[in-house]
C-alpha cells in the first residue's frame, strides 16, 4: 500500500495547486488512511474544505445518497474506495461518479483492494483517477494509477528538472523501475492463465474469464465461512454490505481480536487483527485503533482452509 499511498499523495498536492480557499474536497469514513489523509493535508494546506461522507456502521454501506449529501458547487475531488480494505464494502462507484460529475468534480477511486478480487474496467466505474497496487494481485511492490490523457496533461507536478514532460512519464521521480513493471507484467499473465487456455483469444479475454472464475470461487467460500460463523455463540461480523469482497471483519464478544489471531496462528492460519490503515472506519464502527479479525481470501484458498479456519474460530470462542 506504500506506493499506492506515494501515488495518491503526489497526486493529492499536484491537484491542489488548482484549488482555491473555499473549494471543497470529499473523503469517506469507509477508507484505507491513504486515500483520506493526502487529501486532508492538501486541502488544509491551501485552504479548502474537507467534507466528510459517513457509511451505515449498522449494514456498512455507503450509498451515493451519503456521498450526495456533501456535495456542493464547491466541491472539486472525491475521494472514495473501490471496496474497504477493512470490511470489503464495495459502494456503488458508476452511481458516485454520475454525482461528482453532475457537480464538475473529479472522482478518485483508490482501487487497491478492490483490484484483487474482481474484474477492474474503469472507464465503466466512471473513474477519473484510479489506484492501485500489483502487490495485491500476486505482483510486486509497486504503484499504479490510471487517468485520461487529457486530464493529466493539465496537470503539473513538481518533478526534476530534466525529466520529461510526456505524458504520463511526467509524474515519474526517475528512472521507471523496469523489474517491477516485468513482474507486473508476469503477474498479470499468471492471473489471465487461469483462465481458458486457448490462445485463439486474447490475454485480455482470458482475463476476464478468470477473474469472473476467481469472483465466483471466492464468493462462495466467503458464504461458506458466513454460515459457520452464524453458528458460534459471541462472533460478530461487521462485513454486512450487499455488496462486498470476500472479507470478513470479526469480532469475538469479550476478547481482544489480538488473542483470536495469536491462537490461529498457533493452528497455521493466517488471520491477523488491526484496523489496517483504516484507522477511520474502524474508530466508526465502535472498534477503536485496535480494530478486530479480519479474513480474507485469495484465488488459492480452497475449502478445506475454509473448514480449519472454522475448527480454529470454534475451539478458541469454546475455550474462552
Amino acid at each position: 500500500m506504500g506506493e499506492q499511498t506515494q501515488l495518491t499523495f503526489d497526486m493529492a498536492r499536484t491537484l491542489a495547486a488548482t484549488w482555491l480557499p473555499g473549494d471543497e474536497v470529499v473523503v469517506t469514513r469507509l477508507d484505507h488512511d491513504a486515500n483520506i489523509r493526502p487529501w486532508v493535508l492538501a486541502a488544509e494546506a491551501v485552504g479548502a474544505a474537507v467534507r466528510w461522507a459517513d457509511f451505515d456502521p449498522e449494514t456498512g454501506e455507503l450509498a451515493p445518497e451519503q456521498v450526495a449529501a456533501v456535495l456542493s458547487p464547491r466541491t472539486r475531488l472525491v475521494a472514495v474506495t473501490g471496496a474497504s480494505n477493512l470490511i470489503g464494502t464495495r459502494p456503488a462507484i458508476p452511481e458516485i461518479a454520475r454525482l461528482t460529475h453532475g457537480v464538475g468534480a473529479l472522482l478518485y477511486v483508490d482501487g487497491v483492494h478492490l483490484t484483487a478480487h474482481v474484474l477492474v474496467d474503469v472507464g465503466r466505474l466512471g473513474a477519473d483517477v484510479f489506484a492501485c497496487s500489483p502487490y495485491k494481485f500476486r505482483g510486486p511492490h509497486c504503484g499504479v494509477l490510471a487517468a485520461r490523457p487529457g486530464l493529466l496533461e493539465g496537470l503539473h507536478p513538481q518533478k526534476l528538472l530534466p525529466s520529461t514532460d510526456a505524458i504520463p512519464e511526467r509524474f515519474e521521480l526517475g528512472t521507471l523501475p523496469y523489474e517491477l513493471l516485468a513482474g507486473t507484467t508476469a503477474a498479470v499473465d499468471f492471473l489471465a492463465s487461469l483462465g481458458p487456455g486457448s490462445t485463439a483469444i486474447s490475454r485480455r479475454e482470458r482475463l476476464v474469464a478468470a477473474m469472473t472464475g476467481v469472483e465466483e470461487h471466492e464468493d462462495r467460500l466467503r458464504r461458506r465461512i458466513e454460515d459457520g460463523l452464524a453458528e458460534m455463540a459471541g462472533v460478530v461480523v461487521h462485513s454486512r454490505a450487499a455488496s462486498r469482497t470476500p472479507t470478513l471483519l470479526v469480532s469475538v464478544r469479550d476478547r481482544a481480536a489480538a488473542e483470536a489471531y495469536e491462537y490461529l496462528a498457533t493452528l497455521g492460519i493466517n488471520a491477523p487483527a488491526g484496523s489496517f490503515y483504516a484507522l477511520e472506519a474502524s474508530r466508526w464502527l465502535g472498534l477503536g485503533d485496535s480494530g478486530a479479525l479480519r479474513i480474507g481470501l485469495a484465488p488459492y484458498t480452497d475449502d478445506s482452509d475454509v473448514d480449519r479456519l472454522l475448527k480454529g474460530l470454534a475451539e478458541f470462542t469454546a475455550r474462552h
